[in-house]
């Protein structure tokens, strides 16, 4: 690969990486957005339904204080009429009968929608479903297979997204008339879009029954009163409705509307409703987090608050919603109520939690697989510049002993150096030497090879390390004296059996002591030792050489790496010896240390477990 195209692949893949980034940022940011407009349509739509609610309950408490009041003046009034015809009288029990049943009949009704919103609220999917549908095809668990889901989309304003779930038979079969009258919900559990299971609820009946029939079979009788006597309407508004053909309920709102109107704000306002039903209706549309919230009138007086700003712009700093109160008053709105959420944002981002975690994992995994091939990359280049000094360092090797043995060849091609016996067999000595360096050389590189594809014989049989490293250095004598070093040897380890390669073993210890020699500046001094320690035999190597710093000691068992010798050239090699070394002793389960300061000598620990051991 040539230098300047590794700069280039470093530019575009940091300019893609970037753009992954920016593209990651502009979808959240957009997702933010989103979601924060569905939030503040959410809010609103809770704060509108609690304003009519509180409305209506206000309608409803006051018609039944009405409707008491109206009670207690129809008894007040009982004993003044009680000369008044019997077909009256029976026209007014008549009438308060039906009221009490209908009285019994909304409460009736109250708890079936109690029990409808609080399975709604467990269950937002729950399906209604008549009881002879499901005497058919629920109840009976070998046609629930029949059962068919269907998903449908609303879009409501535009954004706001509703989803409707319908339950239908896939195939008719005779249809069971049902049992009773409980209302029955069929349930779907969704995984990935799709229904894997149901699950059904019974509630009570929506309407009872019995009160029903009771209310209609007496709403005859009155039909029947009313029929023959006009004057048996209970008050004014029922002879009016009688005589305009209205509804009762109409002639009663315009009556309540000016009443209700009348009375001042505080009273008409149940905080504790209030506060009960916005944490429902905000529950309902997945809202659960802490809000505030501010009741004002229409003078901006604060009627009710659940937290005080000590700093007026405060209450600015945080996501604030509004609506009127009562305005269906005549004439503007009398309140105002506002909601507060501190930490909207806080919401926002935990809802988009799911978003975040896979894009923050992918952007990892895209930042190491970036960095793991900018590795890769100047691993291959070094490795790819520390071969090509290899194949320097192997053709001036190899060309040494190849060019000696070719001028030690032709000078015996030469009559009168052939005819002396001498120099005859000094020329051959020197071209055998040269043989065997040369073959040295290229068992090196060849042992080398072997190792990295795995296929390097090495045998596990009884091996004495004492004799082996002391047959070593008995075979570097010469080389020792040539360099003008001394030897210090203390083998005084009493336990030295192992199971190991006697060969690879003594090329083991032929390399660091051959090291210790050439990287010595000045006449070499080497200690070899051996020892026991926890169940192994320990083997030190010490020089007092050139030594090495703390990057060359990291880098010493790398492939081809040779430590720079600065002035000294006398240093050879592959820089595959310490490789080596490296790769045996981990075959034969040893251990390697290395220990070393510059200009101070270096330190080889080899460690091997004694035979019988069992290697730490």
């Amino acid at each position: 690969m040539k230098k300047r195209s590794i700069p280039l692949i470093i530019w575009l893949m940091s300019i893609a990486l970037l753009g992954v980034i920016a593209m990651q940022y502009y979808f959240v940011k957009e997702s933010y957005k989103q979601k924060s407009q569905l939030f503040d349509e959410a809010v609103n739509a809770s704060l509108t339904a609690v304003a009519g609610k509180i409305e209506r309950q206000e309608i409803v408490d006051f018609a039944k204080a009405q409707e008491r009041l109206n009670q207690e003046k129809y008894k007040a009034d009982q004993k003044k009429q009680q000369q008044k015809e019997k077909m009256l009288a029976d026209q007014l029990k008549l009438q308060e009968r039906i009221k009490n049943l209908q009285v019994q009949q909304f409460d009736h009704q109250q708890s079936y929608k109690e029990q409808e919103e609080q399975l709604k609220a467990a269950f937002p999917n729950a399906i209604s479903i008549d009881n002879s549908f499901y005497e058919t095809y629920v109840r009976r668990k070998r046609y629930q297979e029949l059962l068919g889901f269907n998903v449908f989309t609303n879009y409501v304003d535009g954004t706001y997204i509703e989803a409707d779930i319908e339950v239908f038979a896939k195939r008719k079969i005779p249809t069971i008339p049902s049992k009773d009258d409980s209302t029955r919900f069929v349930i779907p559990i969704m995984q990935n879009g799709q229904v894997v299971a149901i699950q059904t609820a019974t509630l009570m009946p929506k309407v009872n029954s019995k009160i029903a029939f009771d209310i209609h079979a007496l709403d005859k009788q009155l039909a029947e009163f009313n029929a023959r006597r006009f004057e048996g309407a209970e008050s004014l508004f029922d002879t009016l409705a009688i005589i305009g053909g209205k509804s009762m309920t109409i002639l009663q709102d315009i009556e309540y509307a000016p009443e209700l109107a009348k009375r001042p704000f505080q009273e008409r306002l149940n905080i504790t409703y209030l506060r009960n039903e916005l944490a429902k209706e905000l529950s309902k549309r997945s809202i659960v987090a802490p809000f505030n919230i501010e009741v004002r009138d229409n003078q901006s007086v604060v009627i009710y608050e659940t937290i005080s700003h000590k700093n007026p712009a405060d209450q600015f700093k945080t996501a604030r919603y509004s609506t009127n109160l009562f305005e269906n008053d005549l004439g503007n709105a009398p309140g105002i109520l506002s909601v507060y959420f501190p930490q909207k944002s806080f919401i926002i981002r935990d809802n988009m939690g799911y978003l975040l975690f896979p894009m923050i994992a992918l952007l990892a995994l895209l930042i190491g697989a970036f960095g793991y091939t900018l590795s890769i990359i100047f691993k291959q280049k070094k490795i790819s510049e520390m071969k090509t000094d290899f194949m320097n360092n192997m053709t001036h090797e190899f060309k040494t002993p190849v060019a000696t043995i070719m001028i030690a060849s032709e000078s015996l091609r030469d009559p009168e150096i052939a005819a002396d016996g001498n120099r005859v067999n000094r020329l051959a000595n020197i071209i055998y030497d040269e043989n065997v360096r040369l073959g040295n050389h290229i068992e090196r590189v060849l042992n080398i090879a072997r190792l990295e594809k795995e296929n390097l014989k090495i045998e596990k049989v009884n091996v004495h390390i004492n004799a082996v490293v002391s047959n070593v250095l008995e075979s570097m004598q010469l080389q020792l004296q040539k360099a003008g070093g001394t030897l210090n040897m203390d083998l005084e380890a009493p336990q030295d059996l192992v199971i190991g390669d006697e060969l690879h073993l003594s090329n083991v210890f032929f390399n660091l002591v051959d090291n210790a020699i050439k990287y010595s500046k000045t006449s070499p001094n080497i200690t070899v030792k051996s020892i026991n320690h926890k169940g192994n035999i320990v083997v030190t190597v010490a020089d007092k050489g050139m030594g090495m710093t703390k990057d060359q000691k990291d880098k010493i068992f790398d492939q081809f790496y040779r430590i720079p010798t600065g002035n000294v050239h006398n240093v050879k090699g592959f820089g595959l010896g310490l490789s080596y070394v490296h790769d045996i002793v981990k075959r034969l389960n040893g251990s390697i240390q290395v220990k070393s300061e510059k200009d101070k000598g270096t330190i080889f620990e080899l460690s091997f477990p004694l035979k019988g051991t069992t290697p730490d």
